[in-house]
This record gives structure tokens, sequence and C-alpha cells, in this order.
């Protein structure tokens, strides 16, 4: 922009002190021509003298210096004599990918014999977009006032931008409708490029003031403050923030409320900055999480320690309802720390005591411990859609742990259900939050209930106790793709019986005829046997479950075996079942349906 101003000067400078000789017409013409940042060819100037007002018609082939297209340029002038003073019209840069019509009106060229430049330029349908596609444009309209002059060593600058329609997606921002304003002042002395007064207004998203000072050589910015006191979030979030956030848990987010923004950066590295959120709501759409009425100041400063505060109403995880929440904590530098942070869940609590967090090298490194106060497994089942269960469930983890994606526990984490325990080690998460998390660990279960079990899934009563384990579980966005795992009734002495029903859906499970057998014999008279041992197996592999019981058999395995009278032996003889296929199984058995499915 400096070079074009500077050059229209120059000529207009000619132009007029040619005016006062006899001569009716000058023609510029060449080849090609050179400068640092521009080349051109095909140069053609034509100055008409002739008339009231001079004439002036440029025409050329374009380019930057490091570019490889060329660009046709044409621009009709008239420059009135005695002023300082021009309008040109029928203005075009034309190429492959860019075509946009303008034109410039010159309220003032020079003062003296310096540069004092008072334009402004009016684009109409203006198009453009590059190779890539990661830049693009189509009917923009608008104006853009610059005003230029030197003084000194220095250029003092002033420009205002009204984008009044038109469309542009610059990577990776799309913004589909024009009404947005930016004016800003300035001054360019050697290679820094000083801005002050800067006000940008993006139509139904909010007004930015801001002043600093950036590095021409690398475009870096050395100061900077900016002031946004009111941004609609609603409107804003869609635009600027959820295509920055496209890989983590808050692309499919649907974001409303008022945030405020305070920025300030010195000596090209942060120095203060303050958030504050007045009744936002963020809400998943695929139902993963939702906080409501969050109300939060997150200041954060690179000198002095800060008192963070973040609340809200209320809220969902993974359908779990969360209760009235408010966190405080001390953020010091790129370290936060809270003694104790309590968010309500259900009828119970999740307790995280001795929170600290770093951000070091671009990553996050936390820690902290956790322990669920009891909650109601009726509620919990109730919430998640599952089977109605019964009791409460509570766990303690001693030591998590967050390193550079991904989270581990140190210790176990202990839950309390259906009288007995479910114990997980080994637990491992990488990207929890992300779009594809990941999770690795190890369960045992201990003396469930299996009355209470049973009962709770609709499955046929069962009294007596079941141990399971899980080894190498593993999960991928929440789905298991491998693990070995064994269930079976616990040692030791206790009431062992099987309804009727049980033993059909357990053969529905393992493919087996005992459901047949019962119903084609004196056995049908019985409501309930006795049980010695039971057991099944899933080794699962490639979407295939390799199904196995508490002993092998040459034509199958034995999943209950039968002790005392009345008895019942109950066979499985699909070795190996696809996924899809024992999900489909277990959720009919589940679901109530008593009828048994034989392969």
């Amino acid at each position: 922009m400096k070079v074009f101003f500077t050059a229209c000067y120059f000529f207009c400078a000619v132009f007029y002190s040619f005016s006062a000789q006899a001569v009716s017409e000058i023609t510029i013409s060449a080849g090609r021509v050179e400068h640092p940042q521009v080349d051109a060819q095909q140069l053609a100037i034509k100055l008409n003298l002739k008339k009231t007002d001079l004439q002036l018609r440029l025409n050329a082939a374009v380019k930057q210096k490091t570019g490889k297209d060329w660009t046709q340029f044409s621009l009709n002038c008239e420059l009135p004599r005695h002023k300082t003073s021009a309008k040109c019209m029928d203005g075009l840069l034309k190429s492959e990918r860019l075509n946009v019509p303008f034109s410039v009106e010159f309220s003032h060229l020079y003062s003296g014999s310096k540069p004092d430049v008072d334009a402004t330029l009016k684009f109409k349908n203006a198009s453009f977009s590059d190779e890539e596609g990661l830049h693009a444009a189509e009917k923009l309209n608008g104006s853009l006032a610059i005003a230029l002059k030197q003084s000194a060593d220095a250029w003092l600058w002033r420009a205002a931008l009204d984008w009044q329609s038109g469309e542009a997606f610059w990577q990776p921002f799309y913004i589909a409708n024009g009404g947005h304003q930016l004016t800003v002042s300035g001054r360019l002395e050697n290679e820094f490029l000083t801005f002050d007064n800067a006000y940008l207004k993006v139509k139904d998203v909010g007004e930015l003031k801001a002043s600093g000072q950036m590095r021409m050589g690398d475009y870096k910015l050395l100061n900077f403050n900016a002031s946004l006191p009111q941004l609609d979030l609603a409107a804003a979030y869609p635009m600027f923030f959820k295509p920055l956030l496209e890989k983590t848990a808050f692309a499919h987010a649907d974001v409303a409320g008022v945030a405020a923004l305070k920025l300030e950066i010195e000596n090209a590295e942060p120095k203060t900055f303050e958030l504050r959120l007045k009744d936002v709501d963020i809400a998943d759409r695929s139902g993963k999480f939702a906080l409501y009425k969050v109300n939060a100041n997150v200041p954060w400063s690179y000198d002095e320690a800060k008192e963070v505060s973040f609340a809200y109403e209320h809220g969902e995880l993974l359908k779990l309802p969360l209760g009235n929440t408010n966190i405080q904590a001390q953020v010091n530098r790129y370290a936060l720390t809270a003694p104790n942070i309590k968010l309500p869940i259900l009828d119970g609590s999740l307790n995280l005591t001795n929170v600290s967090a770093a951000r070091s090298g671009g990553q996050w490194y936390w820690h902290l411990g956790a322990k669920l106060d009891a909650i109601s497994m009726e509620d919990f089942s109730t919430q998640l859609n599952l089977p109605k269960m019964t009791g409460k469930a509570s766990a303690e983890i001693p030591l998590v742990t967050y390193a550079a994606g991904t989270l581990t526990t140190d210790g176990s984490l202990v839950l309390n259900i259906f009288n007995g325990s479910a114990i997980v080690t080994r637990l491992t998460m990488q990207s929890p939050l992300g779009i594809a998390p990941k999770l690795n660990a190890d369960i045992a279960l201990r003396n469930l209930d299996l009355g209470i079990l049973t009962s709770t899934y609709s499955f046929g009563a069962i009294e007596g106790k079941l141990d399971g384990d899980v080894k190498g579980l593993e999960l991928q966005n929440w789905k298991p793709v491998k693990f070995d795992a064994i269930v079976q009734s616990s040692p030791g002495k206790y009431p062992k019986k099987i309804s009727q029903r049980a033993v059909e859906n357990i053969s529905a499970l393992g493919g087996g005829g005992a459901a047949a057998a019962i119903q084609r014999s004196f056995l049908r008279f019985f409501k309930q046997f006795n049980y010695g041992k039971m057991g099944l197996s899933c080794k699962l592999r490639n979407d295939v479950c390799e199904m196995g019981g508490i002993e092998s058999t040459p034509h199958g395995y034995v999943i209950v075996k039968g002790s005392g009278i009345p008895a019942i032996t109950v066979m499985g003889y699909n070795e190996t079942v696809g996924w899809s296929e024992l999900l489909a199984r277990i959720k009919r058995v589940t679901a109530g349906n008593s009828k048994a499915v034989v392969n």
C-alpha cells in the first residue's frame, strides 16, 4: 500500500508540472519494471492533457516478488488541474483466482513536497481464492478509507474498513455476512508498526478495543492491549471458537451467554489476562456433558498469583446430573492449585483433594485425589436408562495423574456395588475428552450378590455370589475392542439356586439346548434348581468373542454344573460369537424376554 500511494504521488507531481507546458498527451510504456516487493510487465500509462481535467489511464500485469501468478491491473483517473485530488473509476484486479472491481477517490495527495494521501477505496462484488483452498471470498462489498502522511522518519496512517456484505473463508474461519467495521490509526517507523485506537465491531458478536506494536520483519506482536467488554457467545462460538476446537470435546457443543475478555502482551510475552462468564450455557449435542448458568472470573498474571472462581447451577456428565457447584482456586503463572473441590453428583458428591496442575512445554500436567461419596444406584441406573439397580455405590482413588494427554491412577479404584466390590486397577486414559478417547484397565469383581444383580437385570432369579475378572480391557471411543473376561460363582458355602427362567437365558447366551431339555422332561415341573458351580468366559479379539465355561467337553463347554436334587447342567456350544451378536443376546435376555433364543 505504501508503494502504491508513493507512486501515485510521484506521477501526479510529474503530471501537474507538465500541465503548464504545451504538451497534449504523455505516454509511458515498459516491457518490465522491477521493485523489491512487486514486479510489473506490459506497463502502459497514458495522460491526456487536452481536457479541463487530466485523464490518466494505467494498465499492467503485476505480481508479488515471491509469487508466480500475474494479475491484470487497470485504472482510469480524473485529475483536476490545480488541485491535489483525484478520482479513479473502473479499477480492476483480475487473475485466475482474483476478481476485484474497485474505485478510488483521493481527496488529498500531498502537502508541499511530501506525500499526504487521503483516499477511499470501494470494492463491489469482489472475489478471490487461493490454490490450496484455504482462503476465499465471494460477493464482497465495502469500502476502505486510508490516510497516509510522511512525517520526519515515520509514516502516519489511519484506516477504516466497512465490510458491508459478502462471505469469506480464512482457514479455519467462515464469516457468512457483512456488517462489520474496523477503524485504526498509528505510525510506521523503521520496521515497527504501531497502532492505537483500534476499534473492531463484529455484527451480533461484540466490539473490541485494542492498541499495540508489531515488528514488520517477522510480523511478531511485541505489545498488545485489548478489551472486549461484552461478547455474545451464541454468535461468537460457532464463528471464531468452534473452528479452533474441531479436534476436542467441544467440537459439537452449543454455547450461549455473555463473556468479557481482557488481554495484555508486553515484550512479546503474555502479561495479564482476564475472562469473565455470565450466565453461560455449554451443552454437547451428543449428550456427553453440559453446564448451565456458568458464572466465572478467571484472571491471570505473569507477575502475581490470582484467585479464580468458577460456578454453575447444574449440569450433566455422561447423563449423570451435576448439582450446584462453586469452585475456588489459585492460579500462579502457569500453575493452578486448589485444596478441595466438591462436585455434587446425584445424591452424593465427588470430592477432589490436593488439586495441582501446571502447563509446561505446551502440555498440561496435573494430579489429585478423588473420593466419591455414596450415591444411589437406583438413581444412577435411572439416569443412564439402565435396568433398575439397588443399593449404594462409593469409590476412592488415592491419586489420579494426567500427563501430556494420558490419565493414570495410582492405586485402586474401589466401587462398592451389589453388596460386593468392583476393583479397577491399571487404569489409564488417553484423550479422555477428545473425539477418540482410549481407556485401558483391569477389573476385578468380588462377592457380588447374584440375587440383587439378576433381579436388577430381569435375568431370572439366581441365588449365590459372583466373582469376575476382566483383564486387558481396552476401550476405543468408549467401545470394547479387546479383553479377557471370566465370571464365575464365588468360592465358599452359601445357598446356590437358579430359576428355570435364568437357565433359559443362560442357555440363550451360550447357544445351548438346556431350555428345550427342560420342556421335554419332568424338570419342567420345577421352578428352580440347585447348582454347584457356574461360569462363563469371553476372549474378545477383532470383534469376535471366543467363549468358554467352567470346564470343556468334547462338544462344547459347561456353563452351569448341577448339584443335588433337583439339579441341571447347562451347556454352551457356540465357541465363537460375533461381539455385536453377543450384545444383542444379552440385551434380549436382560430386557425381560423370558423366551429363550436357541441357535
